[in-house]
């Protein structure tokens, strides 16, 4: 097996952070309360007015994040902003045309032409030409570790070899250490240039949770490797220690945030899952306790074409189902054997 660590020798850098604090988890909402991909009390009114065709919110938003190099948001918001713009494009359109040089309208521009090209089969060659768009949006704000993070998407959605890669990973790194956003993209990177690498792929994740503070998302990361590994069918086996420990060290993270929070909401809802493959049905109650209506797309919609139907039909069973085993068709998709320990996570899967 190729020595990734190796190749890319700077994937880790230190640095700490604060502390937040958590509050005591309720039972969750009835099924009907239940929201997917809710939007934060900051995202919302943008959305709205995006829905009316006015940018203003969505511009102010970004600025403001930018503003206050609050990175995590700053990401998070460019990403949901875009999924609006590829069906709703008139106030980006417009917005752009107002201010074609402003760093994040260019950053927006950038992140939907990726997202525009993912789903070709010439995603390869049609992301090629978006290169100049997220070069100009790095330019924008030199501060900003966003378009480093869509750099490092299309370099891997591009098939871009990891020297230019690690290039690119030490500009993002240079920007926020412990960017979670940018880890992600590096270790679906290791993932797909080495198909089936996991214990790499977890060396490099374990490295990073081990130097990133103890409230920092990148704590997650070693549980999202673990979700690879279970949902992926090949390479060799992960001892199941170290599948616990990723589950444990994300249980810790998860702890540290308010109960029925947002922010934290995709990483509970993949722990989730992932707590439920490794049949840890009492942790799993806890988490869902703790998600409370804050269902995601990611990971339900690799079971399911109706995501927020599989979250309740989860939860129903968690809640209501004792000590009988989770029944096989709620945490194993179409190409996902139950007597294996994967089937196969979708190209395009963020």
């Amino acid at each position: 097996m190729v020595d990734t660590m190796a190749l890319l020798p700077s994937f880790i850098r230190p640095t700490r952070m604060t502390k937040r604090s958590a509050r005591p988890a309720g039972r969750p909402p009835a099924g009907d309360e239940a929201v997917l991909d809710a939007p934060d009390d900051r995202l919302s009114p943008a959305l709205v007015a995006a829905g009316r065709g006015e940018y203003t919110a969505a511009a102010e938003l970004l600025a403001a994040t930018r503003a206050a190099a609050d990175w995590e948001n700053h990401d998070r918001y460019v990403r949901r902003l875009a999924a609006f713009a590829r069906s709703r494009p008139e106030w980006f359109e417009e917005w752009r045309a107002a201010a074609p040089d402003g760093p994040d309208a260019l950053l927006l521009g950038a992140q939907l032409a990726v997202d525009r090209a993912w789903p070709s089969p010439a995603r390869a060659e049609l992301l090629r030409e978006v290169s100049p768009l997220i070069t100009a949006a790095a330019r924008a704000d030199d501060r900003d570790p966003v378009p480093w993070r869509i750099a490092l998407d299309h370099a891997r959605g591009s098939r871009a070899g990891h020297r230019y890669f690690g290039e690119l990973w030490e500009a993002a790194v240079r920007r926020a250490p412990h960017h979670y956003g940018c880890h992600v993209a590096a270790l679906r990177y290791l993932a797909a240039f080495w198909h089936g690498a996991h214990q790499e792929c977890f060396d490099f994740a374990d490295r990073a949770a081990q130097d990133a503070p103890a409230e920092s998302l990148v704590q997650a990361l070693p549980v999202r490797a673990a979700f690879g590994y279970l949902t992926d069918g090949c390479g060799p086996e992960v001892p199941r220690r170290r599948l616990d420990a990723a589950a444990d060290r994300a249980v810790a993270l998860s702890g540290r945030f308010p109960a029925a929070d947002p922010w934290p909401a995709e990483v509970r809802n993949k722990l989730l899952y992932v707590l439920l493959r490794l049949g840890r049905p009492e942790d799993a109650r806890v988490q869902l306790r703790l998600i409370g209506p804050y269902a995601t797309s990611f990971p339900w919609d690799r079971l399911s074409e109706d995501p927020l139907g599989h979250f309740l039909r989860v939860r129903e069973h968690l809640l209501t189902g004792g000590s009988r085993a989770v029944p096989a068709g709620l945490v194993h998709g179409p190409a996902d054997p139950p007597d294996g320990h994967g089937g196969h996570v979708r190209a395009g899967d963020h």
